[in-house]
């Protein structure tokens, strides 16, 4: 029997003592309890301390890691222009990283273990040292291992060099920041090893053989293709309690504004694996900027946020208490806060909705008339038919689906999203709101997201990522290629790239095509991109389900020389 560490003994009596209402011992209070929420450093040197934690929220309770001791860590607040030295130690007992999200800067600062530099060494200190070339609502987080799971993650806000209204009118007068994420007092490599044993091992809201409004032949027609039309998240409330700054439902987090103020909301999704569905219930939303960028302003009431997106936004709250909902895409929980003129009022909180059921559409079906497909045979073939695939995919184990008629869904609103009765964010709506240089793409690209979703097995053209890989996706130094992504998958992925932006080719025309860091891709759908290849150096390419991305779905982008 192997010998049991003090740490996972310290962890096991933790959560019996949870477990039984029993107070805990205090030999096993030996870690301290993070802080809920963050402070704010700014100027040309700051200081982050990476350190083993103890995190509760309601009911729920475990190991964290926390980031000068609280999570998420400390709100790291720039300007457009200066230059910044971040010195980070790493008080852990294994290597540590900070992964710089959105920002453009030298690739050997970019905080990629194994692509752009070694990692933070237990007991040391690095320091990552850049100017700082952009403004607008970032984010900071651990690219070693499970980290971020556990709450290594923080905001980074970059103000612009010079004061300026891009928006013409659409100011505000009081900001907050809200990070958005996911705590689960299960450690992360068991949540992994949970995945590989069942992907529907979190998955409480599973169809029954009566519920909902799908035909018969429909049912049929998924059970013989061993597919699940509930499989929308892999790891769910079940799991996870859902925070904003920290603060889940329990915790009663409350903003509060003067009344007649305009507010602007700085959103960030910093969770390992939670698409959120953002509302706030009786007021409108102007959607500012995306991904750190100024768009035109977009009125919304409700928009669909990836792992990794940003999204600012600009709401005249009336006097009173407003509910500010964040749930889950799948419906199994939600993070809340209330947004209030009053001290002490509190928004009443809105039920969760009816949970989502995937489509035919979803299945890379397109919009064909699936009743041609009687009980589903010919569709299942062409589903398992790894031949459709390109021959640069490589079709082996890791490869059990094929998208044989992919559409583009720019256009498509997010899962659980195209059936509400109220207006909401679709890429299509995005137009950048200063215009972009005029260029043609000089070649084109097609990327295909892979996975065995049975194995829990992810991937880029059926290919693993190993830390080590002789086969990068290659770019010239200033090359501009057209990349289309084709997900052969049944789950949205939030594909990210490092280093640099890229336009999203939405119909926005080639001058205000939105420029972003992080793309979903809606299942069994593909999405285009315009990138100029203008930063040298070797870049992380991968889906931002932290899951996914420890499963294999990411590679390596190489800028060099032609």
């Amino acid at each position: 029997m192997a010998p049991i560490s003090r740490r996972d003994l310290i962890r096991s009596t933790a959560s019996l003592a949870a477990f039984a209402s029993l107070p805990m011992p205090a030999w096993a209070q030996g870690l301290p309890h993070a802080r809920k929420g963050f402070d704010e450093l700014s100027g040309e040197d700051i200081h982050l301390t990476i350190a083993e934690s103890h995190f509760s929220t309601g009911a729920r309770s475990g190991h964290a890691v926390a980031i000068n001791g609280s999570i998420p860590g400390p709100l790291i607040r720039l300007r457009e222009g200066q230059d910044v030295r971040l010195h980070v130690t790493n008080n852990l007992d294994e290597d540590s990283s900070i992964h710089w999200h959105g920002l453009l800067l030298p690739f050997q600062f970019d905080g990629v273990p194994g692509v752009s530099f070694p990692g933070i060494r237990a007991g040391e200190t690095f320091t990552y040292e850049f100017p700082i070339r952009q403004a607008g609502t970032y984010w900071w987080h651990s690219h070693s291992g499970l980290q971020e799971q556990m709450g290594h993650y923080g905001p980074l806000i970059i103000e612009p060099a010079m004061d300026h209204d891009v928006h013409r009118g659409a100011g505000w007068d009081r900001e907050f920041v809200l990070l958005l994420s996911d705590f689960t007092p299960m450690h992360p490599h068991e949540v992994m090893r949970k995945l590989k044993l069942g992907e529907h091992y979190f998955n409480r809201q599973m169809l029954t053989a009566t519920e909902g409004e799908m035909p018969l032949s429909e049912r049929l027609m998924w059970g013989q293709m061993r597919m699940n039309p509930r499989d929308i998240a892999d790891v769910t409330g079940a799991a996870y309690t859902y925070l904003i700054n920290g603060h889940g439902p329990a915790d009663d987090l409350r903003l509060q504004f003067e009344p007649g103020e305009r507010v602007r909301l700085r959103i960030i999704n910093g969770s390992a694996m939670t698409f959120f569905n953002l509302r706030i219930p009786g007021a409108e939303m102007l959607v500012v900027q995306a991904d750190g960028q100024d768009v035109e302003p977009v009125p919304v009431e409700e928009f669909q946020i990836s792992t990794a997106e940003t999204y600012d936004v600009i709401v005249s709250p009336r006097d009173g208490a407003h509910a500010i909902v964040a749930e889950a895409m799948d419906r199994s929980g939600m993070a809340v806060a209330t947004l209030t003129s009053a001290p002490g009022m509190r928004a009443e909180m809105p039920p969760l909705r009816q949970p989502v059921t995937l489509t035919m559409v979803d299945m890379g079906m397109g919009s064909m008339d699936h009743s041609a497909h009687g009980e589903g045979g010919s569709m299942d073939h062409s589903m398992r038919d790894t031949s459709l695939l390109p021959d640069d995919v490589a079709a082996g184990p890791g490869v059990d689906m094929v998208a044989a008629m992919p559409e583009d869904r720019m256009d498509f609103p997010g899962l659980g999203l195209d059936n509400v009765d109220h207006r909401v964010l679709r890429y299509t709506d995005l137009r950048s709101a200063t215009a972009n240089p005029l260029r043609p793409p000089e070649r084109e690209l097609e990327i295909h997201l892979t996975g065995n979703m049975e194995r829990y097995m992810w991937s880029f053209d059926g290919r693993k990522f190993s830390a080590v890989t002789d086969d990068p996706i290659r770019f010239g130094f200033d090359e501009r290629v057209r990349v289309t992504l084709v997900n052969d998958t049944m789950m949205a992925h939030p594909i990210h790239l490092h280093g640099h932006f890229f336009e999203l080719v939405n119909g926005a025309g080639d001058r205000q095509q939105p420029r972003k860091h992080t793309l979903i891709v809606q299942p069994g759908s593909k999405a285009t991109f315009d990138l100029t290849a203008n930063e040298p150096g070797d870049w992380a390419f991968h889906c931002h389900l932290l899951y996914h991305m420890h499963a294999g779905m990411m590679q390596v982008v190489t800028v060099r020389p032609l």
